[in-house]
């Protein structure tokens, strides 16, 4: 069961002013995603690197998985110099050839230890040995990427979808609308032409349609309102209906057995 989930980061590529890059924390030792902030906000939390058991990577653009070698190095180096520390990563089967790449390029020489003792779980669907289930699913985003979301323990009352980098499509709403939480992607303002990600009225749209579910967005373009005189796009939220929150850095969301609820 999942009790906890922090908003360490909730920012797009663009980082805007107060947000480090989306990235999801799960009872303290589960992640989505290793984007290029992610030692940066796990060190703002005062969260070891080492604690880190398990990575659900949703696809491979930059800044979802940029972290991996600066996260390997650390643990190699500084938090478990031993590698006693169990990690796996969950992904779709080319994702591993890809990190492999990334961490040579990086620190050719350095990681190769450390990658061979990762456990890899390709399945689109299987269980933690915490009892946290997963599955996998295709969404509307980039193809050249593996895109996925992921929907954790379906099925009971503290299920989540987590739709990685999506626009509006029907598999992803129709795993929200049976999930009791969903941290959703709202990447682009209105105005641009793209269906590869979640616009304002993208989510308008999704509230009403999933109106029981807490819809939590992420992966931003907003600024956290008032950090700046001159906004990189707007510091400005939406109005949407109360099941949507527009998350911020540090968010903490907590399952109390039946429901879903945000610590301001």
């Amino acid at each position: 069961m999942a009790k906890e989930v922090r908003m360490l980061g909730t920012g797009n590529a663009f980082m805007p002013y107060g947000r480090y890059h989306s990235f999801a924390l799960i009872d303290g030792k589960h992640i989505v995603d290793c984007p290029p902030t992610a030692m940066a906000s796990l060190r703002r939390a005062r969260i070891p690197l080492s604690d880190i058991e398990t990575i659900f990577i949703t696809h491979i653009h930059g800044d979802h998985v940029f972290g991996i070698p600066f996260f390997l190095l650390e643990r190699r180096y500084i938090s478990d110099r031993t590698m006693s520390k169990p990690l796996t990563i969950v992904a779709s089967e080319g994702v591993k050839e890809h990190l492999w790449q990334l961490c040579q390029m990086a620190y050719p020489g350095s990681l190769e230890e450390i990658f061979s003792t990762v456990t890899w779980r390709f399945e689109v669907e299987g269980q933690l040995d915490s009892g946290m289930t997963w599955k996998r699913f295709r969404v509307q985003h980039d193809e050249s990427v593996d895109p996925y979301g992921y929907h954790f323990n379906a099925g009971s009352e503290d299920s989540f979808v987590h739709s990685g980098d999506s626009g509006p499509c029907q598999t992803l709403h129709d795993e929200i609308c049976a999930a009791q939480m969903a941290i959703i992607e709202m990447g682009h303002p209105e105005w641009v032409d793209s269906d590869h990600h979640h616009k304002p009225s993208d989510i308008q749209a999704l509230a009403e349609k999933a109106s029981n579910v807490q819809l939590v967005v992420t992966h931003t373009y907003i600024d956290q309102p008032g950090l700046h005189d001159v906004p990189i796009v707007t510091d400005e939220y939406p109005k949407h209906p109360s099941n949507v929150c527009h998350a911020e850095d540090g968010l903490t969301i907590l399952n109390d057995g039946s429901k879903w609820r945000l610590l301001r």
